[in-house]
């Protein structure tokens, strides 16, 4: 599936189009994958969009990618063929220990082609091995929206016993309850979203309260983790904060509808008293690799729902219609 130019859903609720490419030759310390599940990641949207555009186009989108080696390019052979990998939004950079930050970030599905696809290709230092205890549509969304949600949740400074909010509850903040729930057994989590259902989805994964996104939890909260693409829940999560609290958002991009809401951010009642805004930027390989063996040991277990990959355009107009419940996979 190639996205040949940016537009909204709104204007064009088919960006994508199903054409057959030759099978691409993995170069040298490269494998090719032969995939077999890619997740639906809301920074899809945001390329398609035009909030993060690809540098190029056409391109292959798609960064939550479970693929099997079917064959490896020269110098390749940290991994064996038929090994089962994951692929996440780093597609390669520098390798320093910010190496999300470095100019040489490069991203899967934007800068390069990504997994929507049946085959792709990509740096054996780049690619992880999936544990057992996952099934291929389990494993895709760990690997950008579970990993990206461990590294939120470490930016957020959380300790054992505090209070804990998220406010959007969909692929990632699923897996962070999930995470929070292992790391910090004695925190307090609660949930903000403004459909029923989804707060009732919250329950169902062990909050301890949910409410809308306008409400105030029964007490402030230590560390709030935004994963919205709009503005509004900013601005009500730094309402919910204690005094030097910390809001860590996570999101590439924030879209422009309800900008207007930050217009009501009043420094007295939202910033002062030493409270924090941190933002999540990309990723690195090691949060990948680390997540991953969390999340087998605990074991996380992702609310997944599957198309079939010709089936991506609906998937994405379903996410941007909002309401989702847990991630979205494809599978070709």
């Amino acid at each position: 599936m190639i996205l040949e130019r940016t537009a909204t859903l709104a204007d064009r609720p088919e960006p994508l189009r199903q054409v057959d490419l030759p099978v691409p030759e993995p170069g040298s310390g490269e494998v090719l994958l032969e995939v077999l599940a890619c997740g639906v990641c809301h920074t899809e949207l945001d390329e398609i969009e035009g909030r993060a555009p690809p540098p190029s186009l056409p391109v292959i989108p798609g960064h939550e990618v479970v693929g099997r080696v079917t064959k490896r390019g020269p110098g390749a052979d940290r991994h064996a063929l038929d090994d089962r990998l994951g692929v996440g939004w780093i597609y390669r950079s520098s390798g320093a220990d910010e190496e999300n930050l470095a100019p040489e970030f490069t991203a899967t599905g934007r800068d390069v082609d990504g997994g929507y696809a049946e085959f792709m290709i990509v740096s054996q230092d780049y690619a992880y091995p999936i544990p057992d205890a996952f099934s291929d549509i389990e494993a895709a969304p760990l690997l950008c929206a579970g990993a990206i949600g461990h590294r939120a949740l470490r930016l957020s400074g959380l300790a054992d016993g505090q209070r804990l909010g998220l406010t959007g509850f969909g692929g990632s903040a699923h897996l962070v309850l999930q995470l929070a729930r292992h790391l910090y057994p004695n925190a307090t989590v609660a949930v903000f979203a403004r459909d029923p259902e989804v707060r009732e989805f919250a329950r169902q994964c062990g909050a301890d309260w949910t409410g809308d996104t306008t409400d105030r939890a029964p007490d402030a909260l230590h560390a709030i983790i935004d994963t919205t693409p709009a503005w509004k829940p900013v601005v009500e999560a730094l309402a919910n904060l204690r005094p030097g609290g910390r809001l860590v958002i996570n999101a590439i991009r924030k879209e422009d509808a309800d900008k207007g809401s930050l217009s009501t951010l009043s420094y007295h009642d939202h910033l002062w008293m030493e409270r924090e805004i941190k933002s999540v930027a990309n990723i690195t390989a090691r949060d990948i690799a680390e997540f991953l063996e969390i999340a087998a040991l605990i074991p996380i277990r992702p609310e997944v729902t599957a198309y079939r990959l010709e089936d991506a355009n609906r998937a994405l107009r379903e996410l941007r219609a909002g309401g989702v419940k847990g991630a979205k996979v494809l599978v070709p």
